[in-house]
């Protein structure tokens, strides 16, 4: 069973008269471990996938299963609950909290979480060392730099050790040098620590970096491959 299996996701919406769908019939595995990238033109619904996985969004069809737990039927209490634990989110635009350190940022998550001060602190260390931000533990966003306030939004989203992370462009806000930096980090973040990894992207050089690579098309899921590209719908 893989870790991730999303099964005939549909999701559409009304606009002028007319209706638009972005997700039309998408399945699709993610084993444990994978870091699998999805790139598209804009408005193909490449972030309203990924929402549905974070489990942020809800899809008007289909299923999302994650560690055999189904995500979709459940309440938005048992959601919230379920996603802190689970979920780890990297946002393009950092979404720091401006007036907490970056310890206290990184701390977020853990503090919905049923934990005592002592095993946040260890975690929080130990995601920080993970990023090599040990250093800048009690800096504030605004003496951080682009690429270290990413790297605190990626600690942030590792310190709960969720099933999942998502990331959403996260280098779009980053100079090419940064971005080389902070997708060297995710790669090592996943063969390191074994995180599963689902990033949308625009640039084809960090599509490349991932296992597998598949492209949204008209509401459809495609696999980029070196000879041809497999269109994905129905049932795995």
């Amino acid at each position: 069973m893989a870790l991730v299996e999303i099964r005939n996701l549909t999701k559409h919406y009304h606009k002028g008269g007319q209706t638009i769908k972005p997700l039309d019939g998408v399945s699709l595995d993610i084993e444990q471990g994978e870091f699998v990238s999805l790139m598209g033109a804009s408005g193909t619904g490449k972030s309203t996938l990924l929402n549905v996985v974070a489990s942020i969004d809800l899809p008007d069809e289909g299923s999302v299963k994650i560690e055999g737990t189904e995500i979709t039927t459940m309440s938005r209490t048992q959601l919230a609950a379920w996603r802190a634990a689970n979920i780890g989110y990297i946002f393009q635009t950092h979404n720091l909290i401006p007036v907490l350190t970056a310890y206290e940022n990184i701390e977020m998550p853990l503090l919905l979480l049923p934990m005592r001060k002592a095993e946040r602190r260890r975690r929080i260390e130990v995601a920080m060392a993970a990023v090599d931000l040990l250093d800048r533990a009690d800096h504030y966003p605004r003496q951080l730099s682009g690429g270290q306030e990413q790297r605190v939004g990626i600690a942030r989203a590792i310190v709960a050790n969720p099933k999942v992370v998502v990331a959403d462009e996260p280098t779009g806000d980053l100079d090419p040098e940064t971005s080389e930096q902070i997708l060297g980090l995710l790669q090592r973040l996943n063969k390191q620590l074994n995180t599963t990894l689902l990033m949308v992207t625009h640039d084809v050089n960090a599509a490349a970096i991932a296992d597998r690579q598949y492209r949204l098309v008209q509401g459809k899921l495609v696999e980029e491959n070196s000879d041809k590209s497999i269109a994905l719908g129905g049932t795995l």
